[in-house]
């Protein structure tokens, strides 16, 4: 868990601190105070883009000398540092006891997962946004996904580059590239199916709650089949891409007890099938791996009815860390009395 965030220079923030408690933390204040900025600064310090998806250069504070610091102290006395430099903005600089590491390290430090108010669409939008959910359940339970992952997309891109280029390409580097999108192609493949069977048996497992229960199945490509690349290289080209792989899959979510996909449910079972899911993950990494995720949850409360709020935040006090905001503070009066409670006002932090 956290011991101490600080901020520097990271979007609305001068500079901040927070040293949190084990489990509730609380942001509460108006729109636009800066609550959800922390919250992406906590998501940072996992791999890839941060809850937002933005590019690092957006996150410098406007108006102040470029680039941005964020660092933490873990409660095992890890000190996370990362950020960025006006010399070079769109390159991530990551530090793990103060020695230079790379991105997809940080997946061996702290587990990191979040629900945001843009994600309620979810099971609407196109499969993208499902993949890149996926994928961070994935990571939480096996750290070598980032590394599939990153070394996929480079070995695809390289070959469509060749493959799209006015010069015939070289047979025999197209047949390495090949070979690196199969190998961690499939691996990608393997993690995820592992990861959807496993929740899927966690959820089937659980008792019955407020939160709806949500069947998982992957769609759209098989790992296990047969995957002629070399044999699609002109239709590759002709396409300007390569219409299978893993970057093709899907999550589907069916609400079970209506035999529902969950793209047709209500946004409200569509809120509290994804509550579900990430509770019930949030269960499985603390079994397997033997410490909680850090949770991110985003103006959660303000989109539950008062028993599903209730039931949220008992749930959450037998878990890890978890990090919510709120508008209003009311909204929490069930929380526990043990929270860690803060105030956002115009990008300054107190405790309540």
């Amino acid at each position: 868990m956290i011991a101490r965030l600080s901020l520097t220079d990271f979007r609305s923030y001068a500079d901040a601190l927070i040293e949190p408690g084990p489990g509730l933390v609380i942001l509460t204040g108006e729109n636009g105070a800066g609550k959800t900025n922390v919250l992406e600064a906590v998501s940072l310090l996992a791999p890839g883009r941060g809850l937002r998806g933005a590019a690092l250069s957006e996150m410098a504070r406007q108006g102040g000398p470029g680039g941005f610091a964020i660092a933490a102290r873990l409660t095992d006395d890890v000190e996370i540092g990362v950020g960025a430099v006006a010399s070079a903005p769109e390159r991530r600089i990551v530090r793990i006891n103060g020695a230079a590491a790379a991105a997809n390290a940080l997946a061996e430090r702290l587990s990191i997962l979040w629900l945001t108010p843009a994600m309620d669409r979810l099971f609407t939008e196109a499969a993208g946004g499902r993949r890149r959910f996926l994928d961070r359940l994935v990571l939480a339970l096996d750290p070598a996904h980032a590394h599939h992952a990153a070394r996929y997309e480079a070995a695809m891109r390289a070959r469509t580059r060749l493959l799209t280029a006015d010069e015939p390409a070289d047979p025999a580097w197209l047949t390495a590239l090949e070979a690196q999108m199969t190998e961690h192609g499939r691996a990608i493949g393997e993690a995820r199916r592992r990861t959807v069977s496993a929740l899927g048996e966690r959820i089937a497992e659980e008792p019955e709650t407020v939160f709806a229960r949500a069947g998982l199945s992957l769609d759209g490509w098989d790992a296990e089949a047969p995957w002629p690349l070399a044999a699609n290289r002109a239709r590759d080209a002709a396409a300007g891409r390569a219409p299978e792989g893993p970057h093709r899959q899907d999550l589907r979510v069916t609400h079970l007890a209506k035999a529902q996909p969950a793209e047709l449910c209500s946004t409200g079972e569509q809120k509290a099938l994804l509550i579900g899911i990430v509770l019930a993950h949030a269960g499985l990494v603390a079994e397997r791996t033997g410490r909680a995720p850090i949770l991110l949850l985003d103006e959660v409360a303000a989109h539950l009815d008062p028993r599903r709020r209730a039931a949220l935040f008992e749930r959450l006090e037998h878990g890890g860390q978890v990090w919510m905001t709120g508008t209003e503070a009311a909204l929490f009066d069930e929380a526990s009395s043990a929270a860690t409670r803060l105030i956002v006002e115009n990008a300054t932090i107190r405790f309540c």
